[in-house]
């Protein structure tokens, strides 16, 4: 192996690991938390859990062993059982996250009937459209034998070996693309734009009020009203920063990869394998950074492992204080004597 596919090959034990260790703390303050259950964008979140934790336990560790072998590194089977996960699971967290998009219009746009437009039973019937849409494209290419391993990628994937068969599966991967990739994008675009719109509306009336309120208050200290000032700012770039982290890093995981497909078709421009494992692994990283961006950086989660770390804590120092007692105990007739 050279030094490039050593680093790659390490680069997917990180992502696997790591994405294994976010995805099971997300599961775990899931069930821990009641209020976090009771609420509608639960059930994307942890929809979008279990597709990255199934992401890393079928498709990572076999694109690992590709590297290794440089062929595929299971029988034909199981190769075409992990392609047919694969684009069931990048499909189904990508539409999980434009769910997740629109929960969040509906709650700032529409606040006041939120409770009414989203409810379990309507996040149940989005969640049955992505499973219906995911699954339909991978039984389309399994009956088609449109599913191997793709030596570009050094994964088992989408892939046509037969040339009488090269437009139509031309044909199938771009539609496949536009309805997963393009039309998760456009929605998110979509929905957290106008989000962010109501947020600047909220925040300029804000501002508003806190300049009004600083004019009346002419004896005020500089320095709070410094810090009033710097509050302003801060509240004006935190949903900027927010969204731009929703879309951005969408964007960047899934392009590169999208389009390399989308270029590989083509016949006239030579990928190179590195770039190809490069950009499946930048895919692979989304299910590292949705545990981050969607759930254990929010108050809720963070508030969630703090009672989880304190009642471990707890319990461990109680068993201590027991043993401890018990040896205590056990001396003491020794010291009698």
């Amino acid at each position: 192996m050279s030094i490039w596919e050593l680093l790659l090959a390490f680069v997917v034990v990180l992502l696997m690991l790591v994405a294994l260790l976010a995805n099971v703390l997300v599961l775990m303050c899931f069930l821990y938390s009641a209020d976090i259950r009771k609420q509608v964008p639960g059930l994307f979140i942890l929809n979008l859990t279990f597709c990255n934790l199934l992401m890393a336990v079928s498709s990572m560790p076999l694109t690992l062993a590709g590297i290794i072998y440089k062929s595929q590194p299971a029988g034909d089977q199981v190769c075409h059982v992990v392609g047919f996960l694969e684009t069931f699971l990048t499909t189904n967290s990508m539409l999980s996250m434009a769910a997740l998009s629109i929960d969040r219009w509906i709650a700032v746009v529409f606040p006041l009937s939120y409770h009414s437009k989203m409810r379990y039973r309507d996040a149940a019937l989005i969640l049955s459209y992505t499973w219906l849409h995911s699954a339909s494209f991978p039984i389309v290419a399994a009956s088609l034998s449109w599913v191997g391993f793709h030596h570009l990628y050094a994964s088992c994937t989408l892939y046509s070996k037969r040339p009488e068969d090269r437009t139509q599966f031309v044909i199938f991967t771009g539609v496949f693309h536009a309805l997963s990739f393009l039309l998760s994008l456009v929605v998110l675009c979509f929905t957290y734009l106008k989000v962010l719109k109501v947020a600047r509306f909220h925040c300029k009336r804000i501002d508003v009020i806190t300049m009004q309120t600083l004019v009346l208050l002419v004896d005020i200290h500089p320095s709070v009203r410094e810090r009033c000032l710097e509050e302003q700012r801060r509240r004006r770039q935190r949903a900027t920063k927010k969204i731009s982290t929703f879309i951005g890093t969408f964007i960047l995981c899934f392009a590169p990869y999208v389009i390399t497909r989308l270029v590989e078709l083509s016949s006239v421009v030579h990928i190179s394998s590195y770039w190809g494992i490069i950009s499946k692994c930048l895919a692979y990283s989304k299910a590292v950074s949705d545990p981050f961006v969607y759930s254990l950086l929010r108050h809720q989660y963070k508030k969630t492992w703090k009672d989880i770390i304190n009642k471990i804590l707890k319990r461990s120092s109680i068993n201590s204080s027991a043993l401890a007692g018990e040896s205590h105990n056990q001396n003491l007739p020794q010291l009698n004597e």
